[in-house]
């Protein structure tokens, strides 16, 4: 029989993390099942009908520009950038000198990734004619 050790310093946080994983699953079935009570299924018609006034609703199809996607991908990118910052700043006196070229390099890397979706015209917003 295994000895578990509640004054771990890490205890608190893993009982955390297993009351969070289940309060989301718990939420998620609690959505699909409310929202499939309560969910009208004739709105095809409320769809394509008018709104007060304006064009006639034509269906089109759905298509996403890859420039969505690409921009949400660059913003996460540079977003764990600034995440992983965080900790390098608190520790930056224990780190020394070693923890600086570090962060140098990293940011160095991060900068020729940003300046490399610069040129290739990833951060530039293409109109769909």
């Amino acid at each position: 029989m295994t000895h578990m050790d509640f004054s771990h310093p890490y205890f608190g946080v893993f009982v955390m993390f297993i009351l969070t994983f289940g309060a989301f699953i718990a939420i998620v079935w609690i959505a699909r099942v409310v929202s499939r009570k309560l969910a009208r299924l004739d709105t095809e018609k409320l769809k394509v009908s008018l709104y007060e006034c304006g064009p006639e609703v034509t269906k089109q199809p759905n298509s996403i520009s890859v420039q969505f996607y690409l921009m949400a991908l660059l913003f996460i990118l540079f977003d764990i950038e600034i995440i992983f910052m965080f900790p390098w700043a608190i520790n930056f006196k224990i780190l020394g000198w070693f923890g600086f070229v570090e962060m140098v390099l990293f940011i160095l890397l991060l900068t020729i990734g940003f300046i490399y979706a610069w040129k290739k015209g990833a951060l530039e917003w293409h109109s769909i004619k």
